[in-house]
């Protein structure tokens, strides 16, 4: 596969960015020190360049129909501005993905998202129109959801336009105690920062008009700022500086890369899609990935079926997390085993907490097992390493 590019590469490059494949997309997975980056974020702020991230819009007399088919949480409960988490499954209630959907202003017109901010009433509720949803996949599922969406919407007769808006948006994230004080000095008013966690609205970032929410991946409090792909540098440097422009009044936020994103939400016992729930790889349904409160069985979606029975008849595994109370660093696909060598699950993540200098992992054990304090070991290069078992997060956010 060909590496899609963000649109900020160029200015990763002259910054000195590392970069990694993501999703088969070329990202920056360190500019200076994971653990400092990683820092920045829990003690003031920095900013992650997240254009890898899809983004689907959704719009027409049956958008509410469709999206409501084909996420696990209830679209029916978003007015415009509002936002939501949910898991997209399959017929069995395995995991496909995970999301946040955006509900945008009525009257938006899918494909069109990213060039209407401009003209969007800022009263959200004001709009006339037909219902319009944005919503994220992770990197490299945007040509899966679409083709996804548009099939159902085929196969039932909607009324809707489903189209692929990756490349119209970049998105940027800024993450860390000081986030609001850093979107405030870059977006006029209090608009932005007078946000609720989980609500949106379109302000202007460094004259751009963006798709502002008060989401995030880290733990901490934070925004992501999805704004036109050609306005993206300066937006950017609205909150990471230009780069040798010796200003020192320039803003604070330090750039961050993948690196740093990946350790802080380990902390927070966060999924990553294609590593803690693949469906081909790691089949999980969200009961067992610990994601059942994004699941509302009063809604029809498809997987609506299994994942009612499996809650009315349990479940083997469950995702927690581990804390080794021995020297190693747990990672991915290590066994887990109830010290004596009968295996009782195993690690889908796992690293050294920059913040609480502790190896920590995720995985899946046996529900007997899955109980905060109970103590198994993680076989670490052959050796059973003393390990605790912690319900994420591993920190008090």
């Amino acid at each position: 596969m060909t590496d899609r590019l963000s649109p900020l590469h160029e200015t990763h490059e002259a910054r000195g960015a590392t970069f990694t494949d993501f999703g088969g997309w070329q990202m920056p997975v360190e500019f200076d020190s994971i653990r400092e980056e990683h820092a920045a974020v829990r003690e003031s702020v920095g900013v992650f360049d997240v254009s890898h991230m899809g983004e689907v819009e959704v719009s027409g007399p049956d958008a509410t129909a469709l999206m409501n088919r084909l996420t696990t949480n209830d679209v029916t409960a978003l007015d415009p501005g509002d936002s939501q988490y949910a898991a997209i499954t399959d017929d069995g209630g395995i995991m496909l993905d995970d999301t946040v959907v955006y509900r945008l202003p009525d009257g938006i017109k899918a494909g069109e998202g990213a060039d209407a901010l401009a003209e969007m009433d800022r009263d959200l509720d004001a709009g006339e129109g037909d219902p319009a949803y944005l919503f994220v996949p992770n990197a490299g599922h945007d040509e899966q959801m679409i083709d996804r969406w548009t099939d159902h919407r085929d196969e039932n007769g909607l009324d809707a336009t489903v189209a692929n808006a990756t490349d119209d948006w970049a998105m940027l994230a800024v993450q860390g105690p000081d986030a609001a004080d850093a979107v405030g000095d870059a977006t006029p008013g209090d608009r932005a920062v007078g946000l609720s966690k989980f609500e949106a609205t379109v302000a202007a970032v460094a004259d751009a008009d963006s798709w502002v929410a008060r989401t995030g991946y880290t733990g901490e409090d934070g925004f992501e700022v999805m704004c036109p792909t050609d306005a993206a540098e300066d937006v950017w440097e609205a909150f990471a500086g230009a780069e040798g422009d010796g200003d020192a009044s320039a803003p604070a936020a330090r750039p961050c890369g993948l690196g740093a994103r990946d350790t802080l939400r380990t902390e927070m016992g966060y999924l990553l899609s294609g590593q803690d729930f693949d469906p081909d790889d790691e089949p999980r349904t969200p009961y067992e990935a610990r994601i059942g409160f994004v699941v509302k069985l009063d809604a029809e979606f498809v997987g609506r079926d299994a994942l009612e029975a499996q809650k009315e008849e349990g479940i083997d595994e469950r995702f927690v997390g581990v804390r080794l109370l021995e020297r190693g660093v747990p990672r991915h696909g290590y066994a887990v085993t109830d010290g004596d060598l009968t295996r009782v699950g195993h690690l889908t993540s796992g690293t050294m907490s920059p913040t609480l200098d502790e190896p920590i992992g995720l995985g899946y054990l046996r529900e007997s097992y899955a109980d905060p304090g109970a103590e198994v070991s993680v076989v670490v290069r052959g050796d059973e390493k003393r390990a605790e078992v912690v319900i994420p997060p591993f920190l008090d956010r």
